[in-house]
């Protein structure tokens, strides 16, 4: 190629024409024609040469020209052609394989049914259960091909149907013949007798005077482990096991005895009742007597070991403990702990140390499952629960406390007992403040100084002072602040976390008791004037313990009682007030009837008519009966102080209400006065007799010598019975230009309207209006 383009690019340059005429221009030149004649006849040869070449290189073009319009025209066309063809054998190449893999799935699932079928009818189960799972993973492999649907594939799967259950039907009989319940007819395996009749049969050696032997227990559980079916067995296994033998040993250990039987052919296990059985059993009774349960079912059946599909020899292969373990572990731990832990928790913190004795018990009874495989390493539910045996106590502690708190103030509040300054309440013996020297430092010195005089150092206040008045309050009460008492006490001996819990008690039960009782017992609250002063008693009561509960266990208690922080200060008020708003919503209601009992007295008008003052006294008889059955109702339950100042509050409703009614009459005339003022002779007679708070008669005439001391109106009416009955001298005397005990009752427009009233429109009535002023 390079020899050919040097010569054509050499006769290029060399064309003859430009030769011709170069040479007819060196012809001219004289001096050079010899030399140019020279060159060309030594150049004339290789121009020959290169034309020659120049045809030879033309041929091969045109020859190459001709190949390649061949291959255009007939090679191309052919090669076209061999390629469809070898596409079209490809396809058919990758049709063939396809028919050629199905034919070969429906060899192996025709096979591995055939051999199912064979090992069945040898029961050997572990094979037949292998050769079934190959014949569904050749059916999976066939459904998995897209774009390649047989109508087989339906029989085909119906087949794998039937010979899955053929297969599990055996293997249910077998495992019904290796695991035998006898329960007893009736459902209720609650009852002691139900469980006594129950009994649990494992045929795990074949029986002697049978043919066909038996398969051995790990046959069928590999074989339903194959199949699957080994979860739902031993789950109804462990619940059936749960119900007649683990349940009824942890909720009635004392009662029930397991009795393991071991004969030749066949274990059983079945319970023996205690007739002389303790009513609670301890923890360490329960565990042991669970722990021979699944030793002989360790024995008998769960160690057998068992390879998990899907998963290598080794790290599949577990014995049926942990199977089973895993399925019934969780329900029987909670069993354990609420029915059997959280019964032995101590109720008293004295006792807290001989609960380690149940914590070495319960680590013991784990390990013992451990070891058997039924519990993995990791699990310590129960130890764990045993340990936190503070946490447990203080919860159990609380729970009993506001269940005892609760039933106390739902209870009747009508059950009272007396409190006086002299009486000594049930409280726990608290310990002293502090020691010797700290008490020597508060004691003054009896020595004087710089000559200063002592005066009474060694006096000391009254042993009555600060104390609560006699009265009575509920005995509920008094035991709910006993109660308070005790669970502080309990606190006090008690880990830093129990005692926050305890003292966050004692706090939540004077909380409950402020929210449960008004409305627990809000109808007989209303109703009952005696319940009301005794809940108003109740109320002062719990107040006056709360002032000084936390710090009588400031000195003995650690943590939240040392600092300070341990007060019931502020719960003080919400209970006065509490107490104080149910009596003044009674005294409400009694005010009220009081009135209502005066609006039948006609406003005490025209008193000449025979009907009229009929219904005046009726009705002043009336609220005098209703004040005299109050001062009995309260009588020896309230304080005498408070006693005086409720039925003086009454009392002065009731003369208030006369007096406004009275001088507010237009007219009176002189018969009207009379008969008047015989009411108001009543209820000044007879109004004091009702202020009997103490059971002593003899010992209530001081209270009603001090009537006018609590009503406030006493006065008032006393001075309206003496205008009643005066004539118009003496009401201006009594006035005495407002400065007489008149003017001190009623004010000069009163006093006009009254004189008005009583006496005619004379020279002398004017006079004596004309004074008043």
């Amino acid at each position: 190629g390079s020899l050919v383009a040097a010569v054509l690019a050499h006769s290029g340059r060399l064309d003859k024409e430009h030769l011709g005429a170069r040479v007819g221009r060196l012809s001219r030149r004289g001096e050079v024609c010899t030399m140019i004649n020279k060159k060309y006849s030594e150049f004339l040869p290789s121009m020959q040469s290169a034309e020659d070449l120049v045809a030879q290189v033309e041929g091969l073009a045109k020859n190459i020209d001709l190949l390649k319009a061949g291959i255009e025209n007939e090679v191309q066309r052919d090669l076209n052609v061999a390629v469809a063809e070898f596409t079209e054998l490809k396809q058919q190449l990758e049709r063939d394989t396809l028919v050629l893999s199905v034919l070969k799935k429906l060899q192996e699932f025709d096979t591995a049914i055939k051999e199912c079928n064979s090992a069945l009818l040898k029961k050997q189960y572990v094979t037949a259960a292998q050769q079934l799972e190959k014949a569904r993973s050749s059916l999976r492999s066939l459904e998995s091909r897209r774009g390649f649907e047989l109508k087989i594939l339906k029989a085909l799967g119906t087949e794998l149907t039937v010979q899955t259950q053929n297969i599990i039907y055996h293997l249910g009989e077998e495992w019904q013949k290796l695991i035998v319940w006898k329960l007893p007819p009736s459902k209720g395996s609650s009852s002691l007798e139900a469980v006594v009749l129950s009994e649990l049969h494992l045929h795990t050696v074949p029986p002697q005077d049978e043919d066909t032997a038996v398969p051995p227990v790990a046959a069928v559980l590999q074989a339903l482990a194959v199949l699957g079916e080994l979860h739902s067995k031993l789950k109804d296994f462990g619940q059936l096991l749960l119900q007649y033998i683990l349940k009824p040993l942890i909720s009635q250990p004392s009662s029930l005895q397991p009795v393991p039987e071991e004969q030749p052919d066949v274990f059983i296990l079945r319970f023996r009742s205690q007739e002389f059985a303790l009513d609670e059993s301890s923890p360490m009774e329960v565990f042991d007597k669970i722990r021979l349960v699944f030793e002989v079912l360790h024995k008998h059946l769960l160690k057998v070991p068992v390879e998990q599909p899907g998963e290598g020899s080794k790290e599949g292969r577990v014995t049926l403990a942990e199977l089973l373990g895993e399925l019934i572990w969780e329900e029987l731990s909670d069993c354990l702990i609420h029915n059997c832990l959280v019964n032995s928790i101590p109720t008293n913190s004295s006792k807290l140390e001989q609960y380690k004795e149940v914590i070495e018990s319960t680590e013991e009874f784990e390990k013992a499952l451990k070891k058997m495989h039924f519990l993995k390493e990791d699990t310590t539910a129960l130890l764990k629960y045993a340990c936190n045996v503070d946490s447990h106590f203080a919860n159990k502690k609380c729970q009993d406390v506001i269940m005892a708190a609760r039933n106390l103030m739902t209870s009747e509040i009508h059950n009272t007992v007396k409190i006086t300054p002299e009486s000594s309440i049930t409280l726990p013996e608290l310990p002293d403040p502090g020691s010797g020297d700290h008490l020597k430092m508060l004691i003054p010195s009896n020595s004087v100084h710089n000559g200063t005089v002592n005066l009474g150092s060694e006096s000391r206040l009254s042993p009555f002072t600060l104390c609560l008045p006699t009265c009575r309050i509920s005995s509920s009460v008094q035991q709910l602040v006993e109660l308070a008492y005790h669970t502080l006490l309990e606190a006090t001996a008690s880990t830093d976390l129990c005692c926050v819990q305890l003292f966050d008690c004692v706090r939540n039960i004077f909380q409950l008791f402020y929210e449960v009782v008004p409305t627990y017992h809000r109808e007989n609250l209303q109703k009952l004037p005696q319940l009301a002063a005794i809940h108003h008693n109740n109320c002062m009561y719990i107040a006056h313990h709360l002032l000084t509960l936390g710090h009588q266990f400031h000195y003995r208690g650690t943590g939240v009682l040392r600092n300070g922080a341990a007060t019931f200060v502020d719960l003080v008020p919400g209970f006065r007030r509490l107490g104080m708003e149910c009596f003044l919503a009674q005294m409400r209601v009694q005010k009220g009837e009081i009135l209502e009992r005066l609006s039948s007295a006609r406003n005490f008008s025209n008193m000449d008519d025979e009907e009229n003052y009929c219904a005046a006294n009726k009705a002043i008889k009336q609220v005098l009966h209703q004040l005299r059955r109050l001062g009995m109702v309260w009588q020896d339950v309230l304080p005498v102080n408070v006693y005086c100042k409720a039925m003086g509050a009454l009392l002065n409703t009731a003369l208030a209400e006369i007096v406004t009614r009275i001088a507010a009459l237009e007219d009176i005339s002189a018969e009207d006065a009379d008969r008047l003022y015989s009411l108001c002779r009543v209820m000044v007679e007879e109004g004091p007799q009702v202020f009997t708070p103490l059971l002593e008669e003899d010992k209530n005439k001081k209270y009603q010598e001090e009537v006018p001391v609590y009503v406030h109106k006493w006065m008032t009416f006393k001075e309206l019975m003496i205008i009643l009955q005066a004539n118009l001298q003496e009401i201006v005397d009594q006035w005495a230009d407002g400065k007489g005990p008149l003017a001190e009752e009623f004010s000069a427009a009163e006093v006009k309207s009254l004189i008005r009233a009583l006496f005619q429109n004379t020279e002398r009535r004017a006079a004596a209006l004309a004074k008043i002023k």
